[in-house]
């Protein structure tokens, strides 16, 4: 069975949540050990506010890049039939070559560094050719208020929003753009058993 997807506790949590969420799109509850949800937990959250209180600047790059390392760890060992690549910098944004698009063709997610209000993780889960299925974690019902961002609130295992393209590669810090390259961040995950390869399809490319 699969669960909903859920929204982020606090101001904060964005990065974990993201990543338990991508975990719940691609595999089954049953499948799922507590010990994947454990060190997500543990491992991010480790940034600290300029006052020095510990978790109040979310979760770092560094702590991402460990997490999609050790759910590899995972897959390798046959734990969770999990794979993860960590990918940054000009290797992210939206494009018909691109190595998120490819991931989305190919059944997985893709949690996203992108920027909101400030620097903030998605979860995407599919892609048409022109818009991106993501679920914001951030519980917001107005949708910064641009009329193309569609809010979808019937497919609680999969998005709740969809998003034209023409958003995420954008160099300045707009709604849901990628920003600086030196900045960007995506973690590419897959079921090793449901994602489709080039013996499963003819519609594998890269």
């Amino acid at each position: 069975m699969k669960n909903p997807l859920h929204y982020q506790f606090s101001e904060y949590d964005c990065g974990p949540t993201s990543m338990q969420n991508a975990i719940s799109f691609l595999f089954e509850r049953e499948e799922i050990p507590p010990e994947v949800l454990r060190n997500i937990m543990l491992y991010c959250l480790d940034c600290y506010s300029s006052e020095g209180v510990p978790g109040k600047s979310g979760t770092s790059c560094a702590a991402m890049m460990f997490l999609s390392n050790w759910l590899n760890s995972m897959g390798n060992l046959g734990i969770l039939p999990v794979k993860s690549r960590y990918l940054s910098g000009k290797e992210v944004y939206l494009g018909n070559e691109s190595y998120v698009n490819d991931a989305l063709k190919r059944g997985g997610a893709v949690v996203l560094r992108l920027f909101s209000d400030e620097w903030h993780y998605v979860l995407l889960t599919g892609e048409d050719g022109e818009h991106v299925y993501m679920f914001d974690p951030y519980y917001d019902q107005e949708g910064y208020g641009l009329d193309d961002i569609q809010i979808v609130e019937n497919c609680p295992t999969r998005y709740n929003r969809i998003v034209p393209w023409k958003y995420f590669n954008k160099i300045a810090l707009n709604v849901y753009s990628l920003g600086p390259y030196q900045g960007r961040e995506a973690i590419i995950l897959f079921n090793k058993n449901t994602e489709l390869t080039s013996e499963k399809t003819i519609e594998y490319f890269i």
